[in-house]
């Protein structure tokens, strides 16, 4: 049996692309969902194209109905028998007892060197602050704010005319590879580990 992973999205997904693309045959998982907090996210056209089923849990739905985000997605995944979540440019913090309910399972890319510039616009404090490097992590997720066990970091050089977004896309050529066997590592260990 392959394990189940969720891919959680909020806008372009091109790192779920890569994922989902990257789940063959030979893999020891599959791409079981693609769930965006945002109704209006490319990235859902995206999965449909590639054949993943969609779910939309629209953040500001929720919100102005006082419903529970979480409680949904809970549900979601349940309903999908998600083994792995992999976060992949979801904009939405989730609560630690969510993480509680997933408990090593989830994982997400960010597009720093952590432990430096947790959180946003990390690209413009690492110029900023004259950094010879930057870089991607992909991390375990804990109740702490890109702040759980680093799983692979690959680093991109700074060059003196840097700019946000040539930063932004070099460091994202980096995601688009090193996410991908990340979750690879990550689901033959869970595979190993059941057997």
């Amino acid at each position: 049996m392959k394990l189940a992973v969720a891919i959680l999205i909020s806008g372009s997904g091109s790192n779920m692309v890569k994922l989902v693309k990257s789940m063959d045959d030979e893999h020891p998982a599959f791409p079981s969902v693609v769930i965006s907090s945002r109704s209006d996210a490319p990235g859902l056209k995206k999965a449909q194209d590639l054949g993943v089923p969609t779910e939309v849990i629209d953040a500001h739905y929720f919100k102005k109905n006082h419903l529970d985000f979480e409680k949904e997605l809970i549900q979601t995944l349940k309903f999908y028998n998600v083994e792995i979540i992999c976060l992949a440019g979801f904009m939405k913090i989730l609560s630690k007892k969510f993480i509680d309910n997933f408990r090593d399972r989830i994982l997400n890319i960010h597009p720093s060197l952590l432990p430096k510039y947790r959180g946003l616009n990390t690209h413009a404090r690492a110029i900023e602050a004259n950094d010879p490097i930057a870089g991607c992590s992909v991390h375990l997720v804990t109740p702490e704010l890109d702040g759980g066990p680093i799983l692979a970091q690959s680093e991109v050089l700074i060059k003196k005319n840097e700019t946000e977004k040539s930063l932004a896309s070099k460091v994202l050529l980096e995601e688009h590879v090193l996410y991908p066997k990340v979750l690879l590592n990550f689901s033959n260990q869970i595979r190993k580990k059941e057997l």
